[in-house]
Protein backbone atom coordinates (compact mmCIF):
# COMPACT_ATOMS: atom_id res chain seq x y z
CA UNK A 1 0.00 0.00 0.00
CA UNK A 2 2.98 2.31 -0.50
CA UNK A 3 1.26 4.57 -3.10
CA UNK A 4 -1.45 5.44 -0.60
CA UNK A 5 1.01 5.91 2.26
CA UNK A 6 3.29 8.16 0.20
CA UNK A 7 0.35 10.22 -1.04
CA UNK A 8 -1.11 10.61 2.45
CA UNK A 9 2.25 11.66 3.91
CA UNK A 10 3.00 14.20 1.19
CA UNK A 11 -0.51 15.65 1.34
CA UNK A 12 -0.35 15.97 5.13
CA UNK A 13 2.79 18.11 4.81
CA UNK A 14 0.86 20.76 2.92
CA UNK A 15 3.30 20.86 0.01
CA UNK A 16 2.33 22.47 -3.27
CA UNK A 17 5.18 20.90 -5.30
CA UNK A 18 6.68 17.45 -4.95
CA UNK A 19 9.32 15.51 -6.89
CA UNK A 20 8.99 11.73 -7.04
CA UNK A 21 11.95 9.57 -8.02
CA UNK A 22 13.28 6.07 -7.51
CA UNK A 23 16.19 3.77 -8.12
CA UNK A 24 16.07 1.74 -11.34
CA UNK A 25 13.79 -1.27 -10.90
CA UNK A 26 14.83 -3.41 -13.85
CA UNK A 27 14.03 -6.41 -11.65
CA UNK A 28 10.30 -5.71 -11.97
CA UNK A 29 8.29 -6.62 -15.04
CA UNK A 30 7.09 -3.02 -15.48
CA UNK A 31 10.34 -1.52 -14.09
CA UNK A 32 8.34 0.45 -11.53
CA UNK A 33 6.21 2.39 -14.04
CA UNK A 34 2.97 1.18 -12.50
CA UNK A 35 4.16 2.25 -9.08
CA UNK A 36 4.95 5.76 -10.33
CA UNK A 37 1.51 5.92 -11.92
CA UNK A 38 -0.38 4.82 -8.81
CA UNK A 39 1.49 7.24 -6.53
CA UNK A 40 0.83 10.18 -8.87
CA UNK A 41 -2.84 9.31 -9.24
CA UNK A 42 -3.34 8.93 -5.50
CA UNK A 43 -1.51 12.20 -4.84
CA UNK A 44 -3.78 14.00 -7.26
CA UNK A 45 -6.88 12.44 -5.69
CA UNK A 46 -5.94 13.40 -2.15
CA UNK A 47 -4.68 16.88 -2.98
CA UNK A 48 -7.78 17.85 -4.92
CA UNK A 49 -9.70 18.27 -1.64
CA UNK A 50 -13.20 16.93 -1.15
CA UNK A 51 -14.13 18.07 2.35
CA UNK A 52 -16.11 21.12 3.44
CA UNK A 53 -13.65 22.36 6.05
CA UNK A 54 -12.22 25.82 5.54
CA UNK A 55 -9.06 25.20 7.50
CA UNK A 56 -5.65 26.01 6.08
CA UNK A 57 -4.85 22.42 5.12
CA UNK A 58 -8.05 21.97 3.14
CA UNK A 59 -7.45 25.25 1.32
CA UNK A 60 -4.02 23.98 0.28
CA UNK A 61 -5.54 20.72 -0.89
CA UNK A 62 -8.10 22.52 -3.03
CA UNK A 63 -5.31 24.23 -4.95
CA UNK A 64 -3.94 20.81 -5.89
CA UNK A 65 -0.36 19.63 -5.65
CA UNK A 66 2.01 19.91 -8.61
CA UNK A 67 3.75 16.60 -9.23
CA UNK A 68 7.10 16.09 -10.96
CA UNK A 69 8.39 12.59 -11.64
CA UNK A 70 12.12 12.08 -12.21
CA UNK A 71 12.23 8.74 -13.97
CA UNK A 72 14.67 6.22 -15.46
CA UNK A 73 14.42 5.49 -19.17
CA UNK A 74 12.54 2.20 -18.58
CA UNK A 75 15.05 0.60 -20.99
CA UNK A 76 13.36 2.44 -23.82
CA UNK A 77 10.06 0.57 -23.42
CA UNK A 78 7.68 3.30 -24.50
CA UNK A 79 4.52 1.66 -23.21
CA UNK A 80 6.01 2.01 -19.72
CA UNK A 81 6.89 5.65 -20.39
CA UNK A 82 3.27 6.17 -21.45
CA UNK A 83 2.01 4.78 -18.12
CA UNK A 84 3.85 7.51 -16.24
CA UNK A 85 3.31 10.29 -18.76
CA UNK A 86 -0.47 9.83 -18.69
CA UNK A 87 -0.76 9.38 -14.92
CA UNK A 88 -1.82 12.97 -14.29
CA UNK A 89 1.61 14.33 -13.41
CA UNK A 90 2.59 17.89 -14.34
CA UNK A 91 6.34 17.63 -15.02
CA UNK A 92 8.07 14.61 -16.54
CA UNK A 93 11.83 14.67 -15.87
CA UNK A 94 14.40 12.32 -17.32
CA UNK A 95 18.09 13.23 -17.31
CA UNK A 96 20.18 12.91 -20.44
CA UNK A 97 23.23 13.62 -18.20
CA UNK A 98 25.87 14.45 -20.83
CA UNK A 99 26.61 14.89 -24.54
CA UNK A 100 26.37 11.95 -26.92
CA UNK A 101 30.12 11.32 -27.27
CA UNK A 102 30.61 10.94 -23.52
CA UNK A 103 27.47 8.92 -22.82
CA UNK A 104 29.11 5.45 -23.02
CA UNK A 105 31.70 6.49 -20.41
CA UNK A 106 29.37 8.42 -18.12
CA UNK A 107 26.14 6.42 -18.06
CA UNK A 108 25.18 2.80 -17.47
CA UNK A 109 25.74 0.65 -20.56
CA UNK A 110 21.99 -0.05 -20.73
CA UNK A 111 21.24 3.66 -21.06
CA UNK A 112 21.72 5.60 -24.26
CA UNK A 113 21.72 9.16 -25.51
CA UNK A 114 19.29 8.53 -28.35
CA UNK A 115 17.16 6.35 -26.07
CA UNK A 116 16.78 9.23 -23.62
CA UNK A 117 15.83 11.61 -26.43
CA UNK A 118 13.22 9.12 -27.61
CA UNK A 119 11.77 8.83 -24.11
CA UNK A 120 11.48 12.61 -23.72
CA UNK A 121 9.96 13.02 -27.16
CA UNK A 122 7.46 10.21 -26.57
CA UNK A 123 6.18 11.90 -23.42
CA UNK A 124 5.00 14.89 -25.46
CA UNK A 125 3.43 12.63 -28.09
CA UNK A 126 1.17 10.93 -25.54
CA UNK A 127 0.62 13.98 -23.31
CA UNK A 128 1.20 17.36 -25.00
CA UNK A 129 0.17 19.20 -21.83
CA UNK A 130 2.95 17.89 -19.60
CA UNK A 131 6.19 19.83 -19.17
CA UNK A 132 9.34 17.87 -19.98
CA UNK A 133 12.62 18.47 -18.22
CA UNK A 134 16.19 17.17 -18.35
CA UNK A 135 19.58 17.82 -16.79
CA UNK A 136 23.13 17.99 -18.11
CA UNK A 137 26.36 17.77 -16.08
CA UNK A 138 29.23 19.99 -17.22
CA UNK A 139 32.93 19.52 -16.59
CA UNK A 140 33.33 16.03 -18.06
CA UNK A 141 35.29 17.14 -21.11
CA UNK A 142 32.41 18.14 -23.36
CA UNK A 143 32.94 20.93 -25.91
CA UNK A 144 30.78 24.01 -26.33
CA UNK A 145 29.64 22.79 -29.72
CA UNK A 146 28.61 19.44 -28.26
CA UNK A 147 26.53 21.23 -25.62
CA UNK A 148 24.84 23.29 -28.32
CA UNK A 149 24.13 20.17 -30.36
CA UNK A 150 22.59 18.51 -27.32
CA UNK A 151 20.40 21.53 -26.62
CA UNK A 152 19.20 21.60 -30.22
CA UNK A 153 18.38 17.90 -30.18
CA UNK A 154 16.49 18.33 -26.91
CA UNK A 155 14.45 21.14 -28.43
CA UNK A 156 13.86 19.00 -31.53
CA UNK A 157 12.20 16.55 -29.13
CA UNK A 158 10.13 19.39 -27.59
CA UNK A 159 11.87 19.40 -24.20
CA UNK A 160 10.74 22.46 -22.21
CA UNK A 161 13.22 22.78 -19.36
CA UNK A 162 16.94 22.10 -19.04
CA UNK A 163 19.29 22.43 -16.07
CA UNK A 164 23.08 22.65 -16.07
CA UNK A 165 25.22 21.69 -13.07
CA UNK A 166 28.85 20.99 -12.28
CA UNK A 167 29.97 17.36 -12.40
CA UNK A 168 31.67 16.31 -9.16
CA UNK A 169 33.61 13.05 -8.88
CA UNK A 170 31.75 10.84 -6.37
CA UNK A 171 34.71 8.52 -5.76
CA UNK A 172 38.10 7.58 -7.17
CA UNK A 173 36.39 4.87 -9.22
CA UNK A 174 34.42 7.47 -11.13
CA UNK A 175 35.53 9.73 -13.95
CA UNK A 176 37.70 12.66 -12.88
CA UNK A 177 36.55 16.24 -13.26
CA UNK A 178 38.02 17.68 -16.44
CA UNK A 179 36.95 21.28 -15.81
CA UNK A 180 35.39 23.39 -13.10
CA UNK A 181 33.04 25.63 -15.05
CA UNK A 182 32.87 29.22 -13.84
CA UNK A 183 29.61 30.78 -12.61
CA UNK A 184 29.93 33.28 -15.45
CA UNK A 185 30.00 30.48 -18.02
CA UNK A 186 26.99 28.81 -16.42
CA UNK A 187 25.13 32.11 -16.75
CA UNK A 188 26.09 32.29 -20.41
CA UNK A 189 24.62 28.83 -20.94
CA UNK A 190 21.39 29.87 -19.19
CA UNK A 191 20.99 32.87 -21.47
CA UNK A 192 21.78 30.85 -24.58
CA UNK A 193 19.39 28.05 -23.61
CA UNK A 194 16.47 30.39 -23.05
CA UNK A 195 17.08 33.10 -25.65
CA UNK A 196 18.66 31.21 -28.54
CA UNK A 197 17.31 27.68 -28.19
CA UNK A 198 13.90 28.56 -26.80
CA UNK A 199 13.76 26.53 -23.60
CA UNK A 200 10.94 27.78 -21.41
CA UNK A 201 13.27 27.77 -18.42
CA UNK A 202 16.90 26.97 -17.64
CA UNK A 203 18.51 26.69 -14.20
CA UNK A 204 22.29 26.84 -14.57
CA UNK A 205 24.99 26.99 -11.92
CA UNK A 206 27.74 24.98 -10.23
CA UNK A 207 25.45 23.61 -7.51
CA UNK A 208 22.34 23.16 -9.64
CA UNK A 209 20.92 19.65 -9.77
CA UNK A 210 17.99 18.23 -11.74
CA UNK A 211 15.42 18.91 -9.01
CA UNK A 212 16.40 22.44 -8.22
CA UNK A 213 14.37 24.60 -5.84
CA UNK A 214 15.02 27.81 -7.74
CA UNK A 215 13.14 26.34 -10.68
CA UNK A 216 10.11 25.19 -8.76
CA UNK A 217 8.54 28.64 -8.44
CA UNK A 218 8.84 29.18 -12.18
CA UNK A 219 7.58 25.69 -13.01
CA UNK A 220 4.60 26.10 -10.70
CA UNK A 221 3.57 29.22 -12.58
CA UNK A 222 4.07 27.46 -15.93
CA UNK A 223 1.95 24.49 -14.89
CA UNK A 224 -0.87 26.68 -13.60
CA UNK A 225 -0.80 28.88 -16.68
CA UNK A 226 -1.09 25.81 -18.94
CA UNK A 227 -4.01 24.59 -16.82
CA UNK A 228 -5.80 27.96 -17.16
CA UNK A 229 -5.29 27.84 -20.93
CA UNK A 230 -6.85 24.37 -21.14
CA UNK A 231 -9.81 25.43 -19.02
CA UNK A 232 -10.44 28.67 -20.93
Amino acid sequence: DEPNKVAEAVTSWGLDYVVLTSVDRDDLEDQGAGHFRRVVQRLKELSSGSGDDDDEMNNKKKKGIIVEALTPDFCGELDLVTQVATSGLDVYAHNIETVERLTPRVRDRRAGYQQSLTVLGHVKLVNPNVLTKTSIMLGLGETDEEIRTTMQELRDHDVDVVTFGQYLQPSRRHLPVKEYVTPEKFEEWRIEAEEQFGFKYCASGPLVRSSYKAGEFFLKNMVREKKREREA
